[in-house]
């Protein structure tokens, strides 16, 4: 029975009823939108592809950046030191 996956009548019968169920107006549209999709996921492949070929081949040298200094603790500010030294101290003079 199932020798051969699908044999031509079979087509017959699916073809008749993609007919019968989307009409005959809906199908030219429907191939229409899915060459669109087919165009699109061919155009996307391509440049996905060519966006790997760059990046075999092998990196220019570049010259090394030196490595930044080290902070030490005199160099970090805290908060209070921060707040201390942007308000200026108000000296009050009694009467």
């Amino acid at each position: 029975m199932l020798r051969n996956g699908l044999e031509p009548w079979h087509l017959i019968v699916v073809a008749i009823v993609v007919i019968l169920l989307f009409g005959s107006k809906k199908l030219p549209e429907a191939a229409r939108g899915l060459g669109k999709s087919m165009r699109i996921l061919k155009s996307e492949a391509k440049a996905m592809k060519a966006d790997d070929a760059p990046s075999a081949a092998p990196a220019p040298t570049a010259t090394p950046t030196p490595a930044p200094e080290a902070i030490t603790p005199t160099d970090v500010v805290t908060a209070s030191e921060t707040t201390s030294a942007a308000q200026p101290q108000q000296t009050t003079t009694a009467k």
